[in-house]
């Protein structure tokens, strides 16, 4: 099995990814990445949507599994096969934003990892680090917010929406005045930056 990071926006797929999709015979993902690999995607390659990612161990061996931005980045990464990397959202915002990675601490707040999630990141910042925060729509900000206010500042927050589509969004503002989500799709950086 391949494990292929498809990169989380438009053209970000990785010259080995086009290699290793132009080859698939089963292609799985979810309908944004089989949207950004469909172009490279053989007519006879077997494409499906995945409906239960708890199966995915079941899969034949020649199986092209695709991961929206990086398998490695809170992706399919974990499953066994080859893992081809793609260009992550962290990537990009850390990118538009002028940010080293080596100052980054990613935190994944998912489904039932909101709480963990409010956690770690109060303790990365409170580490002086910048947390790129992924985050799903049901993730409370207004309470993340609440719970920065009370470190000490300055501490901005960046909200990165759509990163790498055409309707991509990034706004800058301070704790005290911090920008809120809008598109379900988004992460955000927090931290002195």
């Amino acid at each position: 099995m391949k494990i292929i990071g498809v990169g989380c926006g438009p053209g970000l797929l990785t010259e080995q990814a086009i290699k290793e999709l132009k080859r698939a015979r089963f292609a799985y993902g979810s309908e944004r990445a089989i949207a950004l690999a469909r172009p490279f995607l053989p007519p006879n390659c077997s494409v499906k949507s995945i409906d239960d990612y708890k199966r995915l161990h079941t899969l034949p061996d020649d199986a092209v599994v695709l991961s929206t931005g990086d398998p490695m980045l809170a992706g399919l990464g974990y499953l066994k096969g080859e893992v081809i990397p793609g260009i992550s959202s962290l990537q990009i915002a850390t990118s538009r934003l002028h940010i080293p990675l080596s100052r980054v601490s990613v935190v994944v707040a998912h489904g039932h990892g909101h709480e963990k999630g409010m956690r770690d990141t109060l303790d990365e910042v409170r580490r002086q680090k910048i947390v790129f925060l992924l985050a799903d729509p049901k993730f409370d900000v207004d309470e993340l917010y609440r719970r920065l206010a009370t470190l000490s500042p300055p501490l901005q927050v960046a909200l990165c929406e759509n990163l790498a589509y055409k309707d991509e969004h990034i706004v800058v503002g301070s704790i005290e005045d911090p920008p809120k989500p809008g598109a379900a799709l988004y992460s955000l950086v927090i931290g002195n930056f």
